[in-house]
């Protein structure tokens, strides 16, 4: 059997990232061959993909790039078996070559379309690829989830422990003002832009529900149509990002906030892990 050195042994340690014992086996497979100790590790890695596959990921985090004058944002989801997992640094600098590349490279509609492109940190390794090296060192099964890329100025902001982030197309204004209003939507969760975005039925629910309510008042039909509406205001103001009041100047709503900065609402994205 080939005599493998303790300085080559930790060497591809350094070079991977797993345990020595690993590194040690796969060098006397190899014959002492670094770059064939190298692939047997990667094929062990991906077995350990293989195992863990059905294995649930309920946890995760996300990465949010954005270049406001650029007019380039993105966002993906990157999810894992364990909480603490989200915190190691190989699993946030994934996650980060992961957004970098659908902000910056050709763009992607499917996970799966993504994780075939190159990383933007490793040269001459695909994102599935750096993928898989990770997953052989943390040995959990990682799934990337949703992807998302936005082609305009975009505000950006990401929670701090990365489970909840928003970003928020405008026309005019700065990446400071916009961030202000990405923040608003994380605190507030609006489910749509306008009244007119938001899904119909869940609308004629509530209005269903405020009419019969009203009429237990016993008043007039022509002031119980003034009541409801009265109160459908405040239902939308609930729900559309434009009509609830901002919450660093509840006196004016965000709509206002923005038209005092020259500021357009154009759109938004809100992600929580997990929730799709």
């Amino acid at each position: 059997m080939t005599q493998i050195s303790a300085a080559t042994v930790k060497a591809l340690r350094e070079r991977t990232g797993l345990p020595m014992m690993d590194c040690k086996r796969a060098l006397e497979e190899a014959g002492g061959d670094a770059e064939k100790a190298v692939e047997i590790l990667r094929k062990g890695g991906q077995k350990v993909m293989e195992k863990r596959a059905d294995r649930e990921t309920a946890f995760g985090r996300i990465a949010i790039y954005q270049d406001f004058v650029g007019k380039k944002a993105a966002m993906v989801e990157l999810l894992c078996e364990s909480a603490p997992v989200t915190k190691s640094p190989d699993f946030m600098e994934l996650a980060e070559d992961m957004v970098q590349q659908l902000a910056l490279g050709p763009g992607a509609v499917s996970p799966d379309e993504l994780l075939v492109q190159a990383s933007r940190k490793e040269a001459g390794r695909t994102l599935r690829e750096r993928l898989s090296d990770v997953v052989n060192r943390i040995r959990e099964s990682f799934r990337l989830g949703r992807i998302l890329r936005l082609d305009g100025s975009c505000g950006a902001y990401l929670h701090h422990d990365g489970s909840k982030a928003a970003l928020v197309q405008v026309e005019g204004g700065d990446a400071d003002l916009a961030k202000e209003i990405c923040m608003h939507v994380v605190a507030m969760r609006p489910k749509a832009l306008t009244r007119d975005q938001l899904d119909p039925d869940f609308v004629a629910k509530e209005r269903e529900i405020v009419t019969e309510i009203t009429r237990q008042s016993g008043k007039a039909e022509n002031i119980i149509a003034k009541m409801v509406e009265g109160r459908m205001k405040d239902f939308f103001s609930q729900h559309c990002l434009v009509d609830q009041p901002f919450v660093k100047d509840s006196g004016k709503t965000v709509k206002q906030f923005a038209g005092e900065h020259g500021m357009k609402l154009v759109g938004f994205v809100y992600w929580e892990v997990g929730k799709e």
